[in-house]
């Protein structure tokens, strides 16, 4: 049974009520889900399984599913440790609620749309890109010099700009027919399932993009360059943490 994956389209649900699909050694398959599995660059979510019994189960981390039949969306949701006796009692069937570590997850929102504003600010492709809770990576296909202060004073611009983020979609047709929307060289969009889903910062950015996002620019709040390295004779590294 695929996973109905809610955080695709509202980023700020924080709770769901959920069946319990599978329990096995890769983790705790639900029907639906608001936890974020890692991919595209975003960590994934943390949080509880709230059981009948209020019996809270810690969520680690969330994974993409590699069971055979799968889907893209279909997720695991990895116990923390010392869970062993919750996790017994865990059967299929069983309803929990579903609640993500929100001060976790809203970091990686601002992290991750703060990453999107920089493909404004350095209009250079980008080879690798992490979100976490400490900051956010990106590496771009430069070898030019970037000033530190360029780059803080783009980007807090585009903060105070208060621009909308909205999510949309494009059919795999009409994204091959517009390669400039594709700015990652090491992560690209997923295709075959008809339609791939866009990212559109109004007035600054517009990609394709699996991951959660504040909903006005706003919100990234005020971030530093923590570090600009020269990683490859190719490629600059930014590195970004909250000010």
């Amino acid at each position: 049974m695929a996973t109905e994956a809610l955080f695709r389209s509202d980023a700020y649900l924080q709770e769901c009520m959920s069946i319990v699909t599978r329990v096995d050694e890769t983790g705790i398959a639900l029907d639906r889900t608001v936890f974020y599995p890692h991919g595209g660059g975003q960590a994934g979510d943390a949080g509880w399984l709230v059981l009948p019994d209020g019996a809270r189960l810690a969520i680690a981390d969330t994974r993409k599913s590699k069971h055979p039949e799968a889907t893209p969306d279909d997720a695991v949701h990895l116990p923390a440790p010392g869970q062993e006796a919750l996790l017994q009692t865990l059967v299929a069937g069983m309803p929990v609620a579903a609640q993500i570590d929100w001060t976790r997850r809203y970091r990686h929102m601002r992290f991750h749309t703060a990453s999107h504003l920089m493909c404004a600010v350095l209009p250079y492709p980008v080879d690798g890109c992490s979100i976490t809770t400490e900051y956010a990576r990106l590496d771009f296909v430069t070898n030019e010099p970037i000033a530190r202060e360029t780059v803080e004073a783009g980007l807090a611009a585009l903060v105070a700009g208060a621009h909308p983020v909205t999510i949309d979609s494009i059919s795999d047709e009409e994204l091959e027919a517009r390669p400039e929307l594709v700015r990652t060289m090491s992560v690209k969009p997923p295709s075959g399932l008809g339609r791939v889903r866009l990212v559109h910062v109004e007035d600054v950015d517009l990609q394709p993009c699996g991951g959660t996002h504040v909903a006005n620019t706003r919100e990234v709040g005020e971030m530093r360059v923590a570090k600009i390295e020269k990683k490859t004779a190719r490629t600059r590294r930014i590195v970004l943490e909250l000010a």
